[in-house]
């Protein structure tokens, strides 16, 4: 699967920054580089969870990180009216079986959907409802 691409999820490209990081992630992090991207919420999630936080070193060190490893290297995808059309497709789908994904979640999917793109996420089961998704998890052999 040389050619596959993926789109990492907020939990993927936290994982560098975590005071214990899984190796396994982290060496796919670095084998998958030039084939990923991520997406404009991910980006959000990210800069908000860092922004919440009180000043200090560790605010600083994951600002440091989002600007100049996750901003700098992964491109960002936008929410655009090929992913819209189909989110909007699962969401109706998924809402007729009774299941209601939380929104960013089905934004995200759209994305990497609408794209072709496998999305890497350490919540798989959170999107396994998608159809048409391939998801993935780096934490595992």
């Amino acid at each position: 699967m040389r050619d596959e691409r993926f789109l990492l999820d907020t939990n993927v490209l936290s994982e560098p920054i975590l005071r214990r990081p899984n190796p396994r992630v982290l060496r796919r992090l670095e084998a998958h580089q030039e084939g990923c991207a991520t997406a404009a919420p991910v980006i959000h999630e990210l800069w908000f969870g860092a922004l919440r936080l009180a000043p200090s070193t560790r605010r600083t060190q994951i600002e440091g990180y989002l600007r100049a490893v996750v901003e700098a290297v992964y491109p960002v995808l936008p929410y655009d009216r090929e992913a819209a059309a189909w989110h909007a497709a699962e969401r109706a789908r998924l809402e007729a079986l009774g299941k209601r994904p939380p929104f960013a979640d089905g934004v995200i999917a759209a994305i990497a959907g609408a794209r072709g793109l496998t999305l890497v996420t350490a919540n798989v089961r959170d999107f396994a409802a998608f159809e048409g998704l391939r998801v993935v998890s780096w934490a595992a052999d």
